[in-house]
């Protein structure tokens, strides 16, 4: 179906399964010979629920949720008439060809297809009536009511022949309700048997000659019982409410198997004279289970067996069973090295073969705790599962959690709009290269200032809406380690998509940001004129090293001065002070020298090597005149 089913049965021959859902209203039809869809028909409105008259597709009564019931044949749509209050269900009784139909009312109506009108109705003590159903042996008529009872009338006759309250039956000393319960189901067996399911989740199976039930069978979810079928050939029930198939025996109520689909269901259909059961459910695809116990695979789907025989456990045992693989490192932690070269260790591969027994015996002594370590490692395990059917969190990371979320948000988007042929384009958070983003503290992004907010002028809208999921998270995340979804709605980034489609608010937006902008400079202007009113100057000295001289601020302005000077004064000046000098060529060109001012550090420099020079030149006097004495006075 497109989106849900809400009904499913199968045509008395086996050949055809019919289905209804939405949306839009509409019933598919499938040939099991052919194994496809044989056609489908849209309707004008939901159908409650339908009945197929025939062996075959050609005459189904379809009951509308707009009081309207449908006769159709093999070509389509035959007649349509109107009830006078909304119907919930419907019967037939094939002697005297009238629909029975009850509802919101305390009325039964009859419609006979014979005559091609409506006869008397049926009056009940009830103030609307959900279910009925016709046995099929002695066609007694049974519907359940709104106020828990179960009415029968003979259809002969159309008077009363009997009362049920299941309501009071259904009422243990186990069970707890919270309101009176309601029959939502009603299902016949064979002449004496009727079983019963009501609103608050209980089964009853009544002898309809003893007013108490054999038997009451809770389902523990309380919720309502939609569907009830018999399984005869192992005495089965199998009853169905939104949530959960149980099959039981119903005789001693024995719970035989249950499943529980993965999606709400809304109808159980048994395949005749097999073990296949079909559901419609709250998704588009109908569930189809197969249980080779309770009986074979449809004559159009014999090739289920072959695979359940082969799908069976058949335990072979191998040569190997009796024994335990252990490499030389176990063998070290075990402190069995010295049975290397043994008949007890068969060497293979890369380790060895010990005889089983003699493993568990040496790991026991090994280590005592083993059982209780495995104890503890297979609790962890249940408590890991139970953790996986909550709620999943969404982990952040410490820096940019804002980022991070909109990353998130813009791939869940993108995941239901994205083809299947298109490749999974990379994310950034799995990202090794992007890895330092969402560690380090120093790529935060700095959402107050001026760049971001002008740049982003929708950002501080949406980072609010995100900062509040941000809370709500970190509030769970909390939760979560004390040992204990994302809100839902509409996501940021569709919301940011919309605003930035629409340029008048993106306008809007950014004077806004800049009249904030402004103010915010006010403020601080303000703050500053304040502190500097509110502080005092006090002097502060500096002391001059050793060998420097100190030089007044009139230099650094008279520089000033000269740098914002033309070129040509400028030349002017450095002639006058001598540092340059203009001559007339013969050819008729200029030519200028210059004279680079010594610095004070390099005419100190200058002096301290005359000086050097000067002492050396003392030293070479002096040595001379020292051997020209020797060379006069002679040897000693």
């Amino acid at each position: 179906m497109p989106t849900v089913s809400t009904t499913i049965k199968v045509s008395r021959d086996g050949q055809y399964i019919m289905a209804t859902g939405t949306y839009k209203p509409r019933i598919r039809c499938f040939d099991t010979y052919q194994l496809s869809l044989k056609f489908e028909r849209c309707l004008d409105s939901e159908v409650v629920t339908f009945d197929i008259l025939s062996d075959d597709y050609s005459k189904i009564i379809f009951l509308q949720c707009d009081r309207y019931v449908e006769f159709h044949s093999q070509h389509g749509r035959y007649y349509r008439t109107r009830i006078p209050k909304f119907g919930r269900d419907f019967s037939y009784h094939y002697p005297s060809c009238d629909l029975y139909f009850v509802g919101a009312s305390s009325e039964v109506y009859r419609l006979n297809l014979e005559q091609g009108r409506f006869l008397n109705s049926l009056q009940t003590d009830a103030s609307e009536n959900n279910v009925c159903d016709i046995n099929p042996i002695h066609c007694l008529f049974a519907t359940g009511t709104a106020e828990g009872k179960v009415e029968c009338w003979d259809p002969r006759t159309r008077n009363r022949v009997g009362v049920l309250d299941c309501a009071l039956s259904s009422v243990t000393a186990d069970t707890e309700i919270d309101g009176l319960p309601s029959i939502s189901a009603l299902k016949f067996n064979g002449a004496l048997n009727m079983a019963v399911g009501t609103s608050t989740g209980q089964v009853l199976l009544y002898d309809l000659r003893s007013s108490n039930p054999l038997i009451v069978k809770d389902h523990q979810y309380g919720l309502p019982i939609k569907s009830i079928q018999f399984q005869n050939p192992l005495d089965l029930i199998i009853s169905a409410d939104s949530r959960i198939i149980k099959m039981w025996n119903k005789d001693t109520g024995k719970i035989f198997t249950s499943m529980e689909p993965e999606h709400d269901i809304n109808d159980v259909c048994l395949y005749p004279n097999s073990g296949m059961l079909l559901t419609a459910n709250e998704d588009p695809k109908m569930n189809i289970f197969y249980i080779p116990v309770l009986g074979p695979a449809p004559r159009w789907c014999s090739f289920l067996d072959n695979l359940t025989e082969e799908l069976e456990e058949n335990p072979e045992s191998t040569v190997y069973d009796d024994y335990k693989f252990v490499t030389r490192k176990d063998l070290e932690n075990l402190g069995l090295t010295h049975l290397i070269g043994s008949p007890l260790l068969r060497a293979y591969m890369h380790g060895f073969f010990m005889d089983i027994r003699l493993y568990h015996k040496v790991k026991m002594m090994v280590n005592p705790f083993a059982y209780e370590e495995y104890r503890k490692e297979k609790i962890r395990q249940k408590i890991e599962e139970t953790r996986a059917q909550r709620v999943q969190l969404k982990k952040l990371p410490k820096v940019n959690k804002e980022l991070a979320l909109k990353l998130i948000e813009e791939e869940e988007e993108q995941q239901p709009t994205r083809k299947k042929k298109q490749k999974n384009l990379p994310n950034i958070l799995t990202d090794d290269r992007f890895k330092v983003m969402f560690e380090n503290p120093d790529f935060q992004v700095d959402e107050k200032s001026e760049e971001f907010r002008l740049l982003n002028p929708l950002v501080s809208k949406i980072s609010e809406k995100r900062k509040k999921k941000l809370k709500i998270l970190e509030q769970q995340e909390a939760q979560e380690q004390e040992g204990e979804e994302e809100p839902e709605g509409k996501p940021s980034d569709a919301e940011s998509s919309e605003t930035s489609d629409d340029e008048k608010d993106w306008v809007e937006e950014v004077r806004k940001q800049r009249k904030l902008l402004r103010q915010e400079e006010k403020v601080k202007r303000q703050e500053r004129f304040t502190e500097d009113q509110q502080t005092t100057l006090k002097p502060q000295f500096f002391e001059i090293k050793a060998g420097e001289e100190f030089r007044s601020f009139k230099d650094s302005a008279k520089k000033q001065k000269l740098m914002k000077k033309t070129l040509g004064d400028r030349l002017k000046l450095e002639e006058k002070l001598g540092t340059l000098s203009v001559s007339d060529t013969t050819i008729g060109s200029k030519q200028v020298t210059f004279k680079l001012k010594k610095s004070e550090q390099h005419k100190k420099q200058q002096e301290a090597e005359k000086q050097h020079h000067q002492e050396r030149k003392k030293l070479r006097r002096s040595a001379g005149h020292l051997k020209s004495k020797r060379g006069r006075r002679g040897p000693f």
